[in-house]
């Protein structure tokens, strides 16, 4: 049996040294990007002081209760948390797959002791015997270790696959940081924004009331007809009923705020109760274009990384088609008494050479290369998909802003006239030179126009913050490895 053994084994090393990895290799898809933004041109050229930096973005609002929220939420966000346990969930297979390539060991022992039956065959004729003895001691010790040669490289192609989905789950945990940063600093500015509507709102109502107080003080005394009283008090109702309205919305809104870094709602309020304006936003650099977004976006680097687990998965897949030899072997000591247990005549050995293959098993293995084949496709498509979103995103955020920002400028440079406007048309209702309906036409638009440039200025700002969350701002892409 000897030759035979060593013929076997040198079989064995022979495959092992000019064994080979089967599957497709890996080659990240081509980019056809374009060498910058749309956008870039009209945002770079906004007059705003320095350049934000990508890093901590939020900071460069210069607004303390901005940066204290968001820092508190990326340090207690729930979401963060629950990205995170999914990368030491990542990482804990990751190392499982490597260990998978090396040898496993273990110690084993035992001692028992048995009491035999005398009614069994076999100790009907030892009992006779004068040295008999129904109780028997047993003891072993044995240190075994197996190894499963990765010949054909399936398990060298799951630990390659574990380790881009590790390294998927930490791009994904930091997409999820820049998100939570993005939602935090977009609904404090929808705070600031409603609580400025509000003041709006609750001014416009003021006016209005006085207005009617006067109407109807001219009414009682004949100077001024029921149907102006009537208009008067028409024009009251939709100022009046907006005040719940955006109360409602502005509740809403800490309540959300609260969640999104990790506290009870209402926890905030009083921190938020004194408004403050909206903050402004900061210059934004294109940040090196489409072709930085792709290195830079943690949720395109997510998918890549999944494209290239999805890649190894197909090699992993067709390493079944081969054999799969395994050595295992055990050393150690077997005695009916302690005292004998570590004496040469105790000693015992084995040595094994193992063979898998599922040769009659091949329509199942084509079907399982199939299937990882087709999870490939979905997950290029994904990425190609991912890359297109992420470049809207960036291009629809830039539009936004600065659209939004001239917008905001038109409305804030027409208040002053219509201020005067409405004084002017007051004074004159009040002197009968103007109708009612011309204090009313110029109340309502003035209104619209501090409404509408408090919505314009918040709308800036948060497609400001859009253009960082777009940008892929806020991280550091880590280096491969695992």
């Amino acid at each position: 049996m000897r030759p035979l053994t060593h013929i076997v084994l040198a079989s064995a090393g022979s495959l092992l040294l000019a064994g080979c990895a089967v599957g497709p290799r890996y080659v990240p898809p081509a980019s056809m990007q374009p060498a910058e933004f749309r956008g870039s041109p009209s945002v770079e050229a906004r007059p705003a002081n320095g350049v934000a930096d990508m890093a901590v973005w939020w900071r460069s609002f210069n607004d303390p209760m901005l940066t204290s929220l968001v820092e508190r939420g990326l340090a207690q966000n729930l979401d963060i948390q629950q990205a995170s346990a999914r990368v030491l969930q990542a990482r804990a297979a990751l190392r499982n797959a490597n260990s998978a390539l090396l040898p496993s060991a273990q110690v084993t022992g035992s001692g028992g002791e048995v009491y035999q039956s005398l009614e069994t065959p076999n100790t009907r004729v030892g009992s006779s015997s004068p040295q008999f003895d129904r109780s028997v001691q047993t003891y072993e010790l044995n240190a075994g270790a197996s190894w499963e040669l990765d010949l054909f490289g399936g398990n060298d192609a799951r630990r390659d696959a574990a380790r881009a989905e590790w390294q998927a789950s930490q791009a994904g945990a930091t997409a999820t940081r820049l998100s939570i940063a993005a939602q935090i600093a977009d609904t404090y500015v929808a705070i600031r924004m409603l609580q400025a509507r509000l003041d709006v709102a609750r001014s416009q109502l003021d006016t209005q009331q006085r207005l009617v107080d006067l109407v109807a003080l001219q009414y009682r005394k004949g100077v001024a007809a029921e149907l102006q009283l009537r208009q008067a008090e028409g024009a009251l109702a939709p100022v009046r009923a907006s005040v719940p309205s955006l109360q409602n919305q502005l509740e809403i809104a800490m309540n959300a705020l609260d969640v999104l870094i990790g506290t009870q709602p209402g926890t905030t309020r009083a921190d938020l109760a004194v408004a403050t304006p909206i903050p402004t936003p900061p210059a934004i650099s294109a940040a090196g274009g489409p072709a930085a977004l792709l290195r830079r976006r943690p949720d395109i680097v997510a998918a890549e990384r999944t494209l290239a687990a999805s890649n190894a998965r197909i090699g992993a897949a067709m390493s079944e088609y081969y054999p799969k030899f395994s050595l295992s072997g055990l050393l150690g000591t077997a005695s009916t008494a302690t005292g004998g247990l570590f004496g040469a005549s105790s000693v015992q050995a084995n040595g094994i050479l193992g063979l898998r293959w599922r040769l009659f098993d091949f329509g199942r293995i084509d079907a399982e290369i199939k299937a990882a084949e087709g999870r490939n496709a979905e997950a290029l498509a994904i990425y190609r998909l991912t890359v297109l979103r992420a470049s809207q995103d960036v291009e629809d955020s830039f539009s936004t802003l600065v659209q939004q920002e001239s917008r905001a400028a038109a409305l804030v440079q027409g208040q002053a006239s219509l201020a005067r406007a409405r004084d002017a048309s007051t004074a004159a209702y009040k002197g009968g030179v103007a109708s009612l309906v011309e204090v009313l036409d110029a109340d309502r638009r003035l209104l619209e126009a501090r409404d509408g440039a408090i919505e314009a200025q918040a709308s800036a700002a948060r497609a400001a913050i859009a253009s960082f969350r777009a940008l892929g701002g806020g991280w550091n892409a880590p280096t491969a490895g695992g």
